[in-house]
């Protein structure tokens, strides 16, 4: 299947958290209870709210379409948001639904978003897919770990950066 990558804009901002949600829930479901899930869909309004001025940026806010023309994956990418940032471009975040994993999509949206440019990353533990893509993708750890805030269970994630290509 083929796919249109493009910067998102106001206009994808629900399609876009729709997306998001459904990704959540087929990456995370073995790391969070279903009250996690519940609650995102609740919330899928605000945070379509929330959404709508960070779409509104130079920045990297790559979306891609299937042949329906709907939003199957994103990735977003920005200047680095660490005080001991190890590159100057982070990626933020990236995400396809399972139906497209094996394509080629996450590669694709990976190269819009940073290009060859060096970057660094945070990655959940126990996400083993996006670990393997990551490395596969020439990011290794570089020792820095946190935990995600409260909200999200405080599940713990370390920093991976990638050099330029």
């Amino acid at each position: 299947m083929r796919y249109q990558i493009r910067q998102a804009t106001a206009e994808d901002a629900e399609a876009l958290v729709l997306m998001q949600t459904l990704a959540h829930e087929e990456c995370y479901a073995h790391l969070l209870p279903s009250e996690f899930f519940s609650a995102r869909r609740a919330s899928i309004p605000e945070r379509v709210q929330r959404r709508l001025p960070y779409l509104d940026s130079p920045d990297p806010r790559m979306v891609a379409l299937d042949s329906y023309n709907e939003i199957v994956g994103f990735a977003d990418a920005g200047p680095g948001r660490d005080e001991d940032q190890p590159a100057g471009l982070e990626l933020y975040s990236i995400y396809t639904l399972r139906r497209t994993h094996g394509t080629g999509l996450g590669a694709a949206l990976l190269n819009a978003a940073i290009g060859d440019s060096s970057a660094y990353l945070w990655v959940l533990e126990g996400n083993p897919r996006a670990l393997a893509f990551y490395r596969k993708s020439g990011f290794r750890p570089d020792g820095a770990r946190k935990l995600l805030p409260p909200g999200w269970n405080e599940l713990p994630e370390f920093r991976m950066v990638r050099p330029a290509t």
